[in-house]
């Protein structure tokens, strides 16, 4: 490994220099801003649509319980996808923190170490995942007609675990070298690959959700393969050696330390909305339909506020690390301005077509109706939720993971429960749940900005001279 790093070290100028088209130290932040967050925002919108082709597959093409199946085990890959990205922010983290101070030998460090954590990790997962399908069936309550369907789909989509875990790391180490384009054309690659392979399993050779699990491990595998392939043609600080992937301790300390704090934050929000849905399904049948047409709309809301919360992340997290601690306090506050602007505009067009947008997913005006009430309540708080996700992201990017997931735990899981089985239970009503939403955003978001305030203070000193 020292005589590998001593040839890089001869050619660092040369390494640096090609990384300089990307450095998001200098120069103008607007379009830095934009060139990095819309291509994260159209990968999360493609990764759903991605996603929606297994659902609509089986349902066009096998069986209502095929279809059944794939849904009743969304809570739980919900729960993965997002513990393992919130995971994957602990190397974006630490490795983009050390590009900005340009410590080429962490920097290689990190980032082997983060591909040793995704391959292990992912590993692990898979197999524990194929022990303990089974009990996690039984925990979700999954009727005895479509109880066979969604373990084979869960074991299946367990065997895809390393590929999944691998894409995520991977796409985290090119966002923080300030490249988003990479791992979105590679999962547009593998995307198209999932529906092809969907519609050939299921209608070609008359499978059913066996055919959409294969169709998702084959389409993850060839996108986390592709980026591997890039990663190891990267002419970067970020460029990867096969025979040198490896654990160092210092840089998985540093990993975990920063990345475990953002997956149980992802947790906590899965969670909760696993308790608000449980409230949902006992307002009944129209209601459960109306929820589910509805947040197929409003998450492309969400995709637009993640990606630039991703993006503070990345941008706080390299000036940080080259000690530009004005250039911080401009982004966070550049970052809220467009944020802000964006999500407004795109918030505004979802309100003004949100009827005709659900006629996508139903044709009943009672259903309609009732979505629109919730289509409203979270539209007219998203303001609230930029604050809340780029400020995490901001504390994140300055290596402070634990208080935004601190904030979390008590403003979102703590508050939507306790009112779950409180007020709601008054006050039994669609409105009064859905209510629950921007008000725990506002609760969150109050703490985290006291907590960025101090935070912003104590590390990022203003030069008076």
């Amino acid at each position: 490994m020292s005589e590998e790093l001593s040839k890089d070290a001869k050619n660092k100028r040369k390494s640096i220099k090609a990384d300089d088209k990307m450095d998001l130290t200098r120069g103008t932040i607007l379009d830095k801003v934009l060139k990095f967050a819309l291509p994260l925002a159209l990968t999360s919108m493609l990764q759903q649509l991605f996603n929606a082709a297994d659902v609509a597959v089986v349902g066009k093409f096998a069986s209502a319980h095929a279809m059944a199946a794939v849904g009743s085990n969304a809570p739980v890959v919900s729960l993965l996808v997002n513990s393992f990205v919130g995971l994957s922010i602990g190397a974006n983290v630490v490795i983009s923190r050390n590009i900005g101070a340009r410590n080429y030998a962490k920097i290689h460090r990190a980032v082997h170490t983060a591909m040793a954590l995704a391959i292990s990790a992912g590993v692990f997962v898979a197999i524990l995942g194929n022990l303990i399908a089974g009990p996690i069936i039984d925990i979700l309550g999954v009727p005895p007609e479509v109880y066979n369907y969604s373990l084979k789909y869960l074991r299946i989509y367990f065997s895809g675990m390393p590929f999944i875990m691998l894409y995520n790391f991977e796409s985290a180490i090119f966002r923080s070298n300030g490249n988003t384009r990479t791992p979105l054309i590679c999962l547009v690659i593998g995307g198209v690959l999932n529906v092809a392979a969907n519609l050939f399993f299921v209608i070609v050779m008359g499978m059913d959700v066996d055919g959409v699990a294969i169709a998702t491990v084959l389409s993850n595998a060839v996108s986390s393969m592709l980026l591997l392939y890039f990663l190891i043609k990267e002419r970067s600080l970020i460029r990867v050696r096969v025979r040198l992937i490896r654990f160092d301790k210092a840089s998985l300390n540093n990993i975990i330390k920063m990345g475990v704090p953002a997956a149980l934050q992802s947790m906590v929000f899965s969670v909760s909305n696993l308790c608000v849905q449980s409230a949902i399904n006992s307002l009944g049948a129209d209601v459960m339909a109306a929820s589910s047409a509805a947040f197929n709309i409003e998450i492309f809301v969400y995709f637009v506020v993640n990606a630039f919360s991703q993006t503070c992340v990345t941008f706080v997290g390299q000036n940080y690390g080259a000690g530009e601690y004005k250039r911080c306090r401009l982004i966070v506050r550049r970052i809220l301005m467009i944020c802000s602007l964006v999500t407004l505009v795109v918030s505004v067009f979802v309100l003004l077509t949100q009827r005709n947008l659900l006629t996508l997913f139903t044709s009943d005006p009672a259903i309609i109706e009732l979505a629109v009430v919730r289509i409203s309540c979270l539209m007219y708080g998203e303001l609230i939720n930029v604050v809340m996700d780029n400020l995490s992201g901001a504390l994140r990017g300055l290596g402070k993971s634990m208080l935004p997931a601190i904030s979390s735990f008590v403003g979102v899981c703590g508050i939507r429960i306790t009112w779950v089985f409180t007020g709601f239970r008054i006050y039994h009503t669609w409105l009064s749940l859905m209510i629950i939403f921007p008000v725990s955003w506002a609760f969150t978001a109050l703490g985290i900005t006291i907590m960025y305030i101090y935070t912003r203070n104590r590390m990022l000193p203003v030069d008076e001279s």
